[in-house]
């Protein structure tokens, strides 16, 4: 019998030896690449801490300790830990338990994330919330070395240290490799200045020393810079020190019992306190150890071959090509004619498909790392010099930019292109990925233009636009590809040119029109099919903008039918919708309209296509939808 089918939460884990834990940690990784192998998920950096995970567990009292885990896609041996043992199977699933922590699945999970760079934040707030209410518990931020290059995890550390609130940080390290006589050293270091004993000499020496008038302070400082001396020569804590945090590390972060002896030292310390581990990203999974970007997220594959499986729904066409990889193709093409063209990306090429531009024009390649607020304000200042800046970002993580779009960009009506991949409805990934806001907190801003494509040939088209195009500029698009019914007949929709702010009629039709915006369009196409059948003649608008409106065609168009709807995969408060009902308002125009989109709000995860369908944005739900408000309007009147 495994180990794991007795672990339901830490209590139990506490029953097992130390000597018992390495073999917990196989069947932790080898319960998370089963199921990972079918669902999908974050592979290879859960399997990188299941040591750590067991490790902080069993050495916490946890939910009365804190512990929050950055972004927290690395966390499924801590669901695995916390009583969600018999439901990982249903891991990122609709209904099933959530690939992040969230707070509203467990009393472990402190918080629900999915954005890097936060931890520290919120574990100092809750440090601070704490003491105040004089309450005992300890707080645990646990934060991967990309996401420390955040600003937001720099300015909480300045602050922590600043404030001397008890908190520990550890740092997940999978980049950096130690050799094994620095590492040894380390170790036998950390092992004496972690210790009980040393930690209360060394605070008795210091209060001693504080009553020795003149000269007690001086003596003080003397020994903390030659206790950092030393440990300097060894390890690269001296930033941490300098900020207020003791710093100990690096150790091994596969070493469970190593982990487990430091934690319990120097959770006994009342102050700031900054752990180094430094791990291997797929630990366990030789496919995700040799790959480990290619393996950070995935689909689901086959174990033994580490190679994809394709899922298609029944009666539906794949493009065979994606969203993210007709972008990564144009932006290349266009870069090689083209030298102003430079490319931005946030600790994400491989998502963004910009790995291929950068192994092409690596000098005209930044990833800033974790940074998308700095991505974009170094970019204004790209755009400024000469050149002409793409940056890729999925359209959740931009959130995080919005003052430099505001200030930098569009204030100083500058040439940028703003990618916003992984726009809509993503999937397994859940509300923290979903990126359905970016058109209602992009619309209000003075001279951005906002495109979408409806399909990945149309992308290229706008990608080419956008590159000519004089002044800032944004062209959303969603995950993974098209879709469309064997039904629909492409070839009847003849492509028109892209001009600034101008949509495209691709069927004619008297009684209603639908006005759709980018992925949206082949879904109204075949909503249109549907309700031909039933006597409903629809004329279907492709919008490409969102900003600004075809004004002409918009109004020429709701003066020859009777009923106008709107079709978009976003927030309907302040969307693309609202933009026409504000216009119709403006002008003064009678029509009806009815919108097509997304409540303001926070949607679960699961399968993409199964949440369009959910939340009516399936050809059916569309035109079902249409059915229902127009047969009522006409029967009414």
């Amino acid at each position: 019998m495994r180990l794991l089918d007795n672990i339901n939460s830490p209590s139990d884990l506490k029953k097992l030896s130390i000597e018992e834990l390495p073999r917990l940690a196989q069947e932790i990784r080898d319960e998370i690449i089963e199921t990972v192998s079918c669902v999908g998920g974050h592979l290879a950096p859960s399997l990188g801490v299941v040591e750590l995970a067991i490790a902080i567990h069993y050495c916490l009292d946890a939910p009365k300790d804190k512990l929050i885990w950055d972004v927290g896609h690395q966390a499924y041996a801590h669901k695995l830990l916390t009583g969600r043992r018999e439901k990982f199977k249903t891991l990122r699933q609709f209904g099933g338990i959530s690939g992040f922590p969230n707070r509203n699945e467990s009393p472990y999970d402190t918080f629900t994330t999915g954005h890097g760079s936060t931890s520290i934040s919120t574990a100092l707030g809750l440090a601070c919330s704490r003491d105040l209410r004089n309450e005992y518990c300890k707080v645990v931020a646990v934060i991967g070395d990309a996401s420390l290059g955040g600003g937001m995890a720099f300015e909480a550390l300045n602050h922590a240290g600043h404030i001397k609130k008890s908190l520990i940080v550890i740092l997940n390290d999978n980049e950096m490799s130690i050799s094994r006589s620095v590492g040894a050293l380390s170790r036998y270091l950390n092992r004496i200045i972690t210790a009980p004993i040393y930690n209360r000499i060394r605070k008795d020496v210091e209060n001693l020393l504080k009553r020795v008038p003149r000269f007690g302070f001086r003596v003080i400082r003397a020994a903390r810079r030659l206790e950092e001396g030393l440990k300097n020569l060894l390890v690269p804590g001296i930033l941490f020190e300098e900020l207020g945090f003791r710093y100990f590390g690096p150790i091994d972060g596969h070493d469970i019992g190593a982990i487990i002896s430091t934690l319990q030292n120097i959770l006994k310390l009342d102050e700031p306190v900054f752990l180094h581990v430094v791990t291997k990203k797929g630990k366990g999974y030789l496919h995700a150890e040799s790959l480990p970007e290619k393996f950070h997220g995935v689909g689901s594959f086959d174990i033994s071959t580490g190679t994809k499986k394709c899922i298609i729904p029944e009666g539906s066409t794949q493009s065979e090509m994606t969203f993210t990889k007709a972008f990564s193709e144009k932006i290349v093409e266009l870069a090689r004619t083209n030298e102003r063209i430079v490319a931005i990306t946030a600790a994400m090429p491989e998502g963004t498909g910009l790995d291929r531009f950068a192994k092409e024009f690596p000098e005209r390649f930044f990833d800033v790392g974790m940074a998308e607020g700095h991505a974009v304000g170094f970019s204004a200042g790209l755009a400024q010099g000469g050149l002409i800046p793409v940056v890729c970002i999925y359209s959740t993580f931009l959130q995080r930019s919005y003052d430099q779009i505001i200030h930098d960009v569009s204030l100083q009506n500058l040439h940028v292109v703003l990618m916003l991949d992984r726009s809509g409805l993503v999937g397994e990934d859940g509300p923290t990925h979903h990126g359905i806001f970016d058109i209602a907190y992009l619309r209000s801003l003075p001279n951005l233009a906002i495109m979408a494509p409806r399909d990945e040939i149309e992308l290229k088209e706008m990608i080419g636009f956008a590159i000519s195009y004089d002044g800032p500029i944004a062209i959303r698009y969603p995950r993974g590809g098209s879709f469309y019914s064997n039904r629909l007949e492409l070839e009847r929709f003849p492509r028109q040119e892209i001009r600034f702010g101008c949509g495209e009629v691709l069927k004619e039709g008297r009684d209603l029109a639908i006005f759709a915006l980018g992925y949206m369009v082949y879904p109204c196409l075949e909503a249109g099919l549907i309700l031909r059948e039933e006597g409903i003649d629809c004329a279907i608008i492709n919008a490409r903008f969102a900003r600004p409106l075809d004004r002409e065609l918009i109004l020429e168009i709701s003066k020859r039918v009777g009923m106008v709807f709107t079709a978009e995969e976003g927030i309907l408060e302040g969307g693309f919708g609202s933009s026409i009902l504000e216009l119709f308002e403006k002008e003064n125009v009678k029509t009806p309209v009815k919108r097509i989109g997304l409540d303001s709000r926070f949607f679960e995860h699961g399968m993409r296509e199964f949440l369009l369908d959910r939340y009516g944005l399936s050809s059916k739900k569309i035109a079902d939808f249409i059915k229902e408000i127009y047969i009522y309007a006409k029967n009414k009147d």
